[in-house]
């Protein structure tokens, strides 16, 4: 856990926790409910998931963004910026799996980073014209601080003008009333 400062305040960042600012940088830690806290695997936070669902909804998405946390932390991201674009793909593979009642991969995705490495694909996927498929679908589940776009404008520096610029118009769109 580090501490950030700026515009006067001060807040405690945690990269594994849920953020309450998608578009500041700066981000407040949210304290994550015990039972949650205690899954150990995203198998865990998916049965826990589907088991409070009906009755305790918002627990059930802290359970699903844990399985996506678990999953990162996982697969051995090598920088902070690759640990979030993961973090981005099994978010996406969450809502996948929700809407279609069963487990579904980011097929078309893996292939991108398998041919081109994870930041390049990043890059690649958001500076389409058209905006990514996941963000619609990852704001239903209340997931769209995991967005790529998300991703490129908190590590600019790792992706092309172009592509930044493209993030920053698409999320100023996102953040319309």
């Amino acid at each position: 856990m580090e501490k950030v400062e700026g515009a006067g305040l001060n807040v405690v960042s945690d990269s594994l926790r849920p953020s309450l600012n998608i578009t500041s940088g700066l981000t407040k830690t949210l304290a994550m409910d015990p039972k949650v806290a205690r899954l150990k695997t995203p198998e865990d936070c998916e049965s826990f998931a589907k088991n409070v669902e009906a009755k305790y909804p918002a627990l059930a998405q802290e359970a699903r963004r844990q399985a996506v946390e678990l999953r990162a932390i996982a697969h051995n991201a090598r920088t902070a910026a690759e640990r979030e674009a993961l973090r981005a793909i099994y978010a996406y593979e969450e809502v996948l799996s929700h809407k279609n009642g069963r487990k579904t991969k980011a097929s078309r995705t893996w292939q991108m980073i398998d041919r081109h490495g994870i930041i390049e694909a990043v890059d690649r996927a958001v500076s389409r014209r058209e905006e990514t498929a996941g963000y619609t679908a990852l704001l239903e589940m209340g997931m769209q601080d995991f967005a790529f776009e998300m991703v490129v404008l908190r590590h600019p520096e790792l992706f092309r003008s172009e592509t930044v610029a493209r993030a920053k118009n698409r999320v100023a769109e996102w953040n319309k009333p």
